[in-house]
């Protein structure tokens, strides 16, 4: 009745779940900060000894109300969602938490504290989730003004930290934070575009008919034609297009020089795929990945 989906709700879940381990086990557990609001709850923390599952309920409950405006009743819900739960895994976390000290090697900690924090976020937010602050403003530019989220959390990570340098890091920790925060950016970017990713063939030939004949048949794999113009002779042609899946992409070179040796194909990365063959069945059916 509220727009919910169970699958959704256990995702966004499991990405809090992941999120909160990294950020006690990796990041308050090395001294190393974190952007957002999220790094605000850390200063508060490693200055005055506040504990941060309590901050990130608290700072996050002016933003509600904008979440609730601008995104609508579901990715509301879904964010409250998050937000406590996030909350109540750093509360576990904390209390319950396996001693990991890599004070020593600063670079797997920041590493894995990137790792965490991104695959946690990336996860979250593919299932329509966020963890509240500057994950709400953060949808929220990528809806109006296009930018990936990962580059408007960056920068916004990029003055929180600056704050925690002048107040509680050092030079090393702020630099290794940075790398963390670098790390968690480009995983939540990777998430967002697609886990998987296909490869798409555009192909130039004299013998089009019979090469897309032979793809359909060998490989079971549509091809769109598309008209074209050559920028030279000025002549008009036909361009075939295909997507395939990563596995397939030698093969499909292999049907196509097996008709026309002589093609031009150009072979481009592809993600988060959407149709027939990808995610519907031939009967236009969800395929379960």
């Amino acid at each position: 009745m509220l727009g919910l989906k169970l699958k959704n709700i256990f995702f966004i879940l499991f990405g809090t779940t992941i999120f909160a381990f990294g950020l006690v086990h990796f990041n308050m557990q090395n001294n190393l900060a974190e952007g957002g609001f999220t790094g605000i709850t850390l200063l508060l923390y490693f200055l005055w000894g506040i504990d941060p599952s309590y901050t990130n309920l608290l700072l996050n409950i002016p933003l509600f109300f904008i979440g609730w405006k601008l995104l609508g009743r579901t990715s509301f819900l879904y964010t409250v969602i998050g937000t406590v739960s996030l909350s109540v895994f750093l509360w576990i976390f904390q209390r319950y938490q396996i001693d990991m000290p890599l004070h020593d090697d600063l670079t797997l900690a920041a590493l894995f504290a990137g790792l965490s924090i991104g695959v946690g976020l990336g996860i979250i937010f593919r299932y329509g989730g966020t963890t509240g602050g500057v994950d709400i403003i953060a949808r929220l530019v990528h809806k109006y003004i296009g930018w990936s989220m990962g580059k408007t959390m960056f920068l916004f990570d990029a003055f929180v930290i600056t704050l925690s340098l002048i107040t509680y890091l050092s030079y090393k920790e702020a630099m290794y934070t940075l790398v963390a925060v670098f790390v968690g950016a480009k995983v939540i970017d990777f998430m967002q575009e697609g886990a998987y990713s296909a490869k798409g063939a555009t192909i130039i030939s004299d013998r089009n008919e019979e090469i897309s004949t032979k793809i359909l048949q060998e490989m079971e794999r549509g091809v769109t034609i598309l008209k074209g113009q050559g920028s030279f002779s000025k002549q008009d042609r036909n361009i075939l297009f295909c997507v395939v899946g990563r596995n397939e992409i030698v093969r499909l070179k292999h049907v196509i020089t097996s008709v026309d040796p002589h093609a031009f194909v150009a072979v481009s990365d592809v993600h988060d795929v959407l149709g027939e063959g990808f995610t519907l069945d031939e009967n236009k059916n969800p395929i379960e990945r």
